[in-house]
């Protein structure tokens, strides 16, 4: 297994000083605590480093993560490592605490993909993620539910969970929105009956709106309806 400092190396020698500026911006860190490796790249890295002689989970998980590029290091080595399930969800809970952002967040999200041939099994720590209350667990349970959830006997535990957004954190507002805007795209008459008695306010449903009525998967006529249910 590589030391931290040899990780460090194998990021810099990838370095795009142009991309790391115009990142840091869009995933909102501060200025310095990246390097500057596009997705592609850094995804191609972790499947590298998954596979090479003497990788230990363990030793990487254990780096300091004060560098963007390593906690998604450590998210994306969870994604492609091969494990028992249990284990992987193990795993998972392990890096929570790297989720300091929708970049990592949703990025992280995207590799566990294996989650949808174990949805019951997994479910209970969606509802965990979304009880702790913190803008990015709770985004993070809310991706999940999008990306491996979105199907039509999952709808009520979606729609359950949703109420239980903590939308005065930005990130999981417009996580929450993003899912409900997706329930809207493939299941539009029981996303528009949830949107009609929702306790959520009136500025994540409005956000739910706009989102679905920018899809080009919806009518004009059923973007004219949404637009009545506006708040």
């Amino acid at each position: 297994m590589v030391t931290y400092e040899e990780l460090l190396a194998q990021l810099r020698a990838h370095k795009d000083e142009a991309y790391r500026r115009f990142n840091e911006r869009i995933v909102n860190i501060p200025e310095g605590t990246s390097i500057g490796v596009r997705t592609p790249v850094l995804r191609a890295l972790g499947k590298e480093l998954v596979k090479s002689e003497g990788f230990s989970l363990d030793t990487l998980l254990a780096f300091p993560s004060d560098v963007f590029e390593v906690r998604l290091l450590k998210c994306f080595a969870v994604g492609y490592k091969k494990m028992p399930f249990a284990e992987k969800v193990r795993r998972i809970d392990a890096c929570l605490p790297v989720i300091d952002g929708w970049a990592v967040c949703d990025l992280f999200c995207s590799t566990l993909k294996e989650i949808k041939k174990h949805r019951e099994e997994f479910f209970p720590h969606i509802e965990g993620y979304i009880a702790q209350g913190g803008e990015f667990s709770q985004r993070f349970g809310y991706i999940l539910l999008l990306g491996c959830y979105m199907a039509e006997e999952y709808l009520p535990h979606i729609f359950a969970l949703a109420e239980r957004a903590h939308t005065q954190y930005y990130y999981t507002h417009m996580g929450v929105a993003w899912l409900l805007a997706e329930v809207l795209v493939k299941f539009f008459d029981r996303g528009a009956a949830f949107l009609r008695t929702t306790s959520l306010d009136a500025k994540t449903v409005n956000k739910a709106i706009q989102k679905a009525r920018e899809s080009y998967r919806l009518t004009d006529e059923q973007k004219n309806f949404l637009k009545s249910l506006k708040k």
